[in-house]
């Protein structure tokens, strides 16, 4: 069925000794969509790419090599066929097996995908008037049935596109997710299956080379996404960055923030930037002409340049120059937020919230085994009304889970709901621990002043707690050992902290950001001790009032803010 045998078998699995690696490409060959992370891509974007890595029907396609690693339904493979039998035709139709053979590889995974899809490709070379021993022979010659991040494939390519898919480390089976990790220095930390898919394809690249995908962006700013960007630093060009947020790039509705990269085998140098298209065939052809021109860019063409986007491993900024250069400026100037004395953190986690989680005053718990909780509603009109929530904590002063023999009123709560809490993957790894919370419970956070922060909004919403309450996990909070947090929650709320947050987030749809830990904890403050009275007094002030302009006016003073760096954050100076 395949030119290339691949390296693990995907024949029918045996009921007996089976490898386990087998067993579990086996299962993903037959798994469902959502299993499989199958998104598929509209036509207009498909040309698009294309167009981007220059696999058009006036260059001489039957001497370049493409490869597409998970085709699926055809969504890249079709377009690419049809452009290759343009060129074939202009050629003057040779035998068309010699001409085209080797002009194509493509791979998939999932058997009842592949065999729909190899059907539709031999209609469609029947269709265009290729002998039916001919479409035999190049479907074979082309399609590959297997798994692409361990079937061997030896040979370079000129271009590689596709949209790989996303699937979760959680949703693989650890005996083939120990294979991908011995396999792929890339695979990080909770790196989602695509980034194995980008550093092989890198790898396949000949000289000069373009690999271009559409995926979620999350690889270009999180921790995961370290060791790839390194990768790409070292060896590859970052040419092209388009973001796609809030287009209809697929035939169903993502949550990420989608992205559309052209990585090539070749000189770092600028990065060509273009935000948001639309997504129609006329406005696509016209934005790749600009992005891949041989002048430099139109400021006023939509599409802009800047340089030094990969460096290391750091977070890919693509954003504005300005907001690029004043970040730059910012860093180069002051300390972060936890070198100043601040500590960022998450709330608690406790893997089954109905569990842990009910009304404070009813949890039938010890008094020192439960702790006030604040959760994101009660803090939805921008100061803190709690709702009377609590969490239960199991754990004691030193960190260690205590004797449930030692509260009684504990151990009977918990063994009523021993079957939801003892059935949690936490819980199933140390069964004599099946009690715990996911992440342990510190009772002196809740005793502490702290500025509170929402994982997910549209801009920095920080609200001043002071009662004595414990964050829930979808909470990131700060304390601080110097600064007076009234004065840091000024700082935050002026457009600083969704600056920092903007720059090195990823979007959500909707231009949703991640308030996360690691984000927080990129802004940058000076010292409090290098904070004047009038100026302290001032950020206080705009606090207390949730005044912004306020805020925005001592903020340009205590950075020393340019008129340029004013505009680029986006505040005004009145």
């Amino acid at each position: 069925m395949a030119a290339i045998t691949p390296l693990i078998s995907l024949r029918a699995p045996s009921m007996f000794n089976e490898c386990p690696v087998t067993a579990a490409v086996n299962a993903l060959a037959a798994a469902g969509t959502e299993e499989r992370g199958a998104i598929f891509t509209r036509r207009e974007v498909v040309d698009f790419i294309l167009d981007l890595v220059g696999y058009t029907p006036d260059s001489p396609l039957l001497t370049k090599r493409v490869l597409e690693p998970s085709f699926g339904d055809g969504d890249f493979l079709i377009p690419i066929i049809e452009r290759l039998l343009t060129t074939w035709r202009a050629a003057g139709q040779p035998e068309p097996f010699a001409a085209m053979a080797e002009a194509i590889r493509a791979v998939e995974l999932h058997r009842v995908t592949f065999e729909g899809t190899r059907r539709k490709v031999l209609a469609h070379l029947r269709q265009e008037g290729i002998s039916a021993k001919d479409a035999e022979a190049l479907t074979a010659q082309w399609l590959i049935f297997g798994d692409f991040l361990l079937i061997p494939l030896e040979t370079r390519f000129d271009a590689i596109v596709g949209n790989p898919p996303y699937v979760r480390q959680e949703l693989i089976a650890d005996a083939l997710m120990r294979e991908y990790r011995a396999r792929y220095r890339t695979i990080y930390d909770r790196a989602d299956i695509y980034v194995p898919f980008i550093e092989r394809s890198l790898t396949m690249l000949a000289k000069d080379g373009q690999l271009s995908f559409i995926c979620a962006d999350r690889w270009m700013k999180n921790r995961y996404g370290g060791p790839l960007r390194q990768m790409v630093a070292a060896d590859f060009h970052l040419k092209i960055y388009v973001d796609m947020v809030d287009t209809p790039a697929f035939h169903s509705d993502v949550i990420a923030y989608p992205a559309i990269t052209v990585i090539a085998r070749e000189r770092p140098g600028a990065t060509r930037v273009a935000h948001r298209p639309a997504i129609e065939n006329r406005a696509l052809s016209t934005l790749s002409s600009k992005l891949t021109a041989r002048t430099t860019p139109d400021p006023e063409s939509g599409v802009k340049e800047i340089h030094s986007v990969a460096t290391g491993d750091e977070p890919w900024i693509l954003e504005s120059s300005d907001q690029l250069t004043m970040v730059r400026r910012l860093e180069g100037s002051f300390p972060t937020l936890e070198e100043t004395g601040c500590k960022v953190g998450i709330g608690v986690a406790t893997g089954a919230d109905k569990a842990f989680i009910g009304p404070f005053k009813s949890l039938d718990v010890e008094d020192d085994r439960k702790l006030p909780l604040v959760m994101t509603k009660d803090i939805a009109s921008g100061h803190v009304k709690w709702r009377g929530q609590g969490v239960v904590n199991p754990f004691g002063p030193e960190g260690r889970l205590v004797d449930l023999n030692a509260y009684p009123r504990l151990r009977r709560y918990l063994e009523e709901r021993r079957e939801e809490i003892a059935g949690r993957h936490v819980a199933q790894k140390a069964p004599a621990n099946w009690y715990r919370t996911i992440d342990r419970i510190y009772p002196e956070i809740a005793a502490r002043p702290k500025l509170l922060i929402p994982d997910i909004k549209g801009a920095a919403h920080i609200v001043y707690e002071n009662e004595g309450l414990y964050p829930h996990h979808n909470l990131y909070f700060i304390t601080s050992e110097t600064w007076d947090l009234r004065a840091l929650h000024a700082v935050l709320m002026s457009g600083i902290a969704r600056l920092f947050v903007s720059v090195y987030s990823t979007k959500m749809r909707g231009g949703y950001l991640r308030f996360q830990a690691q984000y927080l904890r990129r802004i940058r403050v000076p010292l409090w001790s290098d904070v004047s009275d009038p100026l302290r007094e001032a950020l206080i002030c705009a606090a207390e009032n949730r005044d912004v302009e306020a805020a925005n006016r001592a903020v340009f003073e205590l950075y020393g803010l340019s008129h340029e760096e004013r505009a680029a954050l986006g505040e005004s100076e009145n």
